[in-house]
């Protein structure tokens, strides 16, 4: 993944000055003990805060050690000033915790009400309008913090990206999917760049790559990943040529920002002008960490890179397409049990999945395009996707929307992809989510979610939810269970 931050972390103890600071300064150096025993780096600031000088020492030693995320660990009851003030003043994500007491055989001078302590340094974090991560129960051993610190390095992996990233999309949206427009306010709210460009400027870059050098190389990439699944090895150049045009076009307008994504119209004049479809291109993009969304969809490029970053495993971006046949479902029982026909729906996308993501893949034409551009005739301009089953196991369906009077949404559900062939064409799976129906209409229809999904490889809820609401994201949908109303929800249904 060559498109996404790399996290180093800090941890620095605080100790309140009438606490015995020895005390905290040993659970921290406990606490960095069991991050290595779980292979996971953190660098020990040795600097102890008990006040706002030993604050700046602490930045001089964080700024030293470039470290991206700090971990604010109260050893003991902690001074909630100056703890607070190192959040303020580091500037990028940070997470407070807590240690727990260890034995009942030394809670006079080995007592440090930590547990006490969390509840002032929350209150001074509130004053200060910061929101760092505090997990659901922020005090712990030195294995359950270590525990804590893994999960937050995810959350601050996907703060970290969306802190340096631009979008660049190509094309207006298209008209018949309006559903994909939203403002791009937001986006600068979130302090993310975006780059609006014409599919003119596409266009023009995409044929200024004609006869490159490197396509001939690239195409045999393509050739070894593809193997036997190469359907259409004629169209390859076309798509290598593509392919090092957004690369070119990522690198030259960076800019001021580290990482980047695409959200770009594919249709329909992209297929008569460019002479193919983009899919594979996208599919291998997203491999990389720099996913592409079609139909110019710019939040659905975002949640497949809040994704990306948060599971450092590649994403995809799915309709939410189709009800999957009473039949189907009648014949595979054995493979549903636990779930109802409507708790079943098929994800679906022309061929954008990334191959790692699938159960089989090889490249053929865009079923769809190829009716309406070139019916009767053999597949020519329509070729370019990566079609196969989505490969089974778990999944999360995860995405961040903008309203239309600019204010962020977002739903996360966990649930898997089955292993039943889906009998059907493009990058196509059996999706199942339990109370996907009542999901489908309170949440996905009642707030105006459009029609595509980014698709994690794994549950990730939790870490997506936290980086969520550190973010500012206070509208947070799920799946509730069948007790648990949805609000307008019919209670008399």
């Amino acid at each position: 993944m060559i498109n996404i931050p790399k996290v180093k972390l800090g941890l620095v103890a605080v100790s309140r000055d009438c606490f015995p600071m020895e005390l905290s300064e040993r659970r921290r150096e406990a606490v960095i003990q069991a991050c290595t025993n779980k292979g996971l780096a953190v660098c020990e600031i040795k600097t102890t805060i008990e006040n706002e000088k030993d604050v700046l020492k602490a930045l001089d030693e964080l700024r030293s050690a470039e470290v991206n995320a700090l971990v604010v660990y109260l050893g003991n009851f902690g001074p909630e000033g100056p703890e607070t003030l190192l959040a303020q003043k580091f500037g990028g994500p940070a997470m407070f915790v807590a240690a727990a007491e260890e034995t009942e055989n030394n809670l006079i001078g080995g007592r440090g009400d930590a547990y006490c302590g969390m509840l002032n340094a929350s209150y001074n974090l509130a004053l200060r309008k910061l929101r760092p991560y505090i997990p659901e129960y922020p005090v712990g051993t030195a294995e359950e913090i270590a525990d804590m610190i893994a999960d937050f390095e995810d959350i601050a992996r996907v703060i970290l990206g969306l802190s340096k990233l631009k979008i660049m999309s190509f094309g207006p949206r298209p008209q018949d999917f309006l559903a994909c427009n939203a403002p791009i306010k937001p986006l600068y709210d979130l302090g993310i760049e975006i780059m609006e460009n014409s599919e003119l400027d596409l266009f023009e870059s995409f044929q200024k790559h004609a006869n490159d050098e490197r396509i001939p190389a690239l195409v045999k990439e393509m050739e070894e990943e593809l193997g036997e699944g190469n359907g259409y090895p004629g169209i390859l150049p076309k798509l290598a040529q593509y392919e090092l045009t957004l690369k070119d076009w990522m690198e030259k307008n960076l800019g001021a920002s580290e990482y980047a994504i695409f959200a770009n119209k594919c249709w329909p004049a992209f297929q008569t002008q460019f002479g193919f479809v983009p899919c594979y291109v996208n599919s291998r993009l997203a491999s990389m960490g720099i996913p592409a969304a079609c139909e110019t969809d710019i939040y659905g490029a975002l949640s497949e890179y809040i994704i990306t970053c948060a599971t450092q495993i590649p994403a995809t971006l799915l309709d939410i397409n189709n009800s999957v046949p009473k039949d189907m479902y009648e014949n595979n029982k054995e493979l549903l049990a636990g779930y109802r026909l409507d708790d079943l729906f098929m994800g679906f996308h022309c061929g954008n999945t990334p191959k790692c993501n699938m159960k089989n893949a090889s490249m053929k034409y865009q079923l769809i395009m190829h009716r309406l551009l070139e019916p009767d005739k053999e597949p020519d301009i329509t070729r370019g996707t990566l079609e196969g089953a989505i490969r089974p196991g778990d999944i999360t369906l995860f995405r961040l929307q903008s309203t239309a009077d600019c204010t962020l949404r977002s739903y996360i559900a966990e649930g898997e992809v089955i292993d039943i062939d889906p009998k059907s064409f493009g990058g196509i799976g059996v999706f199942a989510i339990k109370e996907m129906a009542r999901f489908y209409r309170y949440v996905l229809i009642a707030k105006r979610f459009p029609h595509h999904a980014g698709v994690a490889f794994k549950h990730v809820g939790k870490v997506l939810f936290a980086a969520l609401k550190m973010l500012g994201v206070d509208d947070i949908s799920f799946n509730q269970p069948a007790s648990m109303l949805y609000k307008d929800e019919n209670p008399f249904k």
